[in-house]
């Protein structure tokens, strides 16, 4: 064996023996009721991801533990990556000089390539973190929008044997698989091929979630719902519309039968530019904080199973001299502190602070917990939460703006009332009172860049603070 090998082989040892009890809550599934994913404890799940789909081509191992340390500091709780990435992911060798497939040839994966994403994998895990792994992305298989390819994959019988070889080789990994990668099912063959490849993974790892991340904007759920091997849905809202309502698709999954969870695996990325798609990469707007906020908060209130955030710069781990695609110019060490990705960290804690799980999205007007219409600009507008049990609410307000909710559907009883700033995480109370009638609310700022979140809780005050649960990754 060579010095190399050994090396890896004691590296890769070293992680497995470090791994959590966290482990052992793996495989994840689906919750009874279809909406949410959940723990092997039945414990819940929230998928809150990050972006980095050149995590494994592009990071050495130092740069990889330094990228997945800083997650789970902040508290994500998957990360997405491609094991044959889009930039030159077949040519062009990790940075151990391999490449994922030799000869590129799908049924020869290259051993040395993998033994990099077990080392990855297995450190992920060992710091509470799920890998979402797209086995390819889609220009490797789609024969349309190409670009940069190479298409490597010839026919059904080379997407289900890769297939058995991934679900093989990470069967007992704490990840989720992502088919597509980028690209819809836009025909009988594309169909026949995803088809393929799910079922060499399920064969091979038949305890493991799949699905499917569909190219934007869009819904994997369009064509591929009613498929037996799809455990959820994910849709792409893309990188278009500063003010674009993105929760609309996951209102239009959960009408669907049977029911499965969705969410987000793609929203407006933090720092990549508005409208990429008409606009110069040097000259236009890019999103910020604020729209990544937008995003989350009313995908998650809309009945989303979890969200997943981006950067314009995290995804393709750009530095120099990598060149840049899609305007990025921050290198992704000093990108993954961007605000939006320390946001993330609310959101979480946010939930987690009360049992989210519970949480059923109210339609606007039509339910009633929101009794005043929202002014919200250009497409934005109050999204709200209440739990099963009537016990607490969630309304979010993208601008600040007034809101009047009848406090009957937390009551009888006593009502506490707090403002959650989603931008500092910090949490104080307004109210308490009888849960009867109408009540009004005035956040304590408006604008663009000033939501807040209406934390309603049956009682005086008994829970903690919003936002104050400090919780760990989830498992640990």
């Amino acid at each position: 064996m060579s010095t190399r090998l050994k090396e890896a082989g004691i590296l890769l040892a070293g992680l497995l023996l470090a791994v959590n009890a966290a482990a052992a809550e793996h495989p994840l599934r689906v919750s009874k009721d279809g909406r949410r994913l959940v723990q092997a404890n039945g414990k819940p799940f929230l998928y809150l991801a990050d972006t980095a789909w050149e995590l494994f081509h592009r990071l050495n191992r130092e740069q990889a533990e330094l990228y997945l340390r800083n997650r789970a500091d902040k508290e994500f709780t998957v990360i997405q990556a491609v094991l044959l990435a889009e930039l030159e992911g077949i040519r062009e060798p990790n940075a151990y000089g391999d490449v994922p497939l030799i000869d590129g040839d799908p049924g020869k994966p290259n051993p040395k390539y993998f033994e990099h994403v077990d080392w990855v994998v297995a450190k992920a895990e060992s710091l509470g973190l799920t890998i979402g792994m797209l086995p390819t992305w889609g220009d490797k298989w789609h024969g349309r929008h190409n670009q940069p390819g190479p298409s490597v994959f010839k026919d059904d019988r080379s997407a289900y044997e890769y297939g058995r070889y991934v679900g093989n080789r990470y069967k007992s990994r704490d990840v989720i698989f992502i088919l597509g990668g980028d690209r819809n099912v836009d025909s009988k063959q594309d169909l026949s091929f995803t088809r393929a490849f799910a079922k060499g993974l399920k064969e091979a790892a038949p305890k493991i979630l799949i699905s499917y991340h569909p190219r934007g904007p869009g819904r994997s759920s369009d064509a591929l719902h009613k498929e037996a091997w799809l455990d959820f849905n994910m849709v792409q809202s893309s990188h278009t519309g500063r003010d674009y309502d993105s929760a609309i698709h996951i209102e239009h999954d959960r009408k669907l039968k049977p029911t499965k969870p969705t969410l987000d695996a793609e929203p407006r990325y933090e720092d990549i530019v508005v409208d990429f798609y008409y606009a110069s990469a040097n000259s236009a707007v890019r999103f910020d904080d604020t729209d990544v906020r937008l995003a989350a908060y009313a995908s998650l209130l809309a009945g989303a199973a979890g969200h997943t955030y981006g950067n314009g710069n995290i995804w393709q781990m750009w530095s120099p001299p990598h060149k840049p695609v899609l305007g990025a110019h921050a290198p992704w060490f000093e990108a993954i502190d961007h605000p939006g990705a320390f946001q993330m960290r609310h959101v979480r804690r946010l939930f987690d602070s009360r049992a989210w799980e519970k949480l059923q999205p109210q339609d606007g007007l039509q339910d009633g917990l929101i009794v005043s219409p929202n002014p919200g600009a250009s497409g934005l507008r109050a999204r709200a939460a209440l739990a099963s049990d009537n016990s607490f609410a969630f309304v979010y307000l993208p601008r600040g703006e007034p809101v009047a909710v009848d406090l009957g559907r937390l009551g009888p009883g006593r009502l506490t009332a707090w403002w959650f700033n989603p931008r500092y995480g910090h949490a104080h109370e307004i109210y308490r009172g009888d849960a009867a009638a109408f009540q009004a609310f005035t956040p304590p700022s408006s604008g663009r860049g000033q939501d807040w979140v209406l934390v309603l809780d049956q009682g005086d005050a008994k829970k903690p603070a919003p936002g104050s649960s400090g919780a760990p990754p989830q498992g640990k």
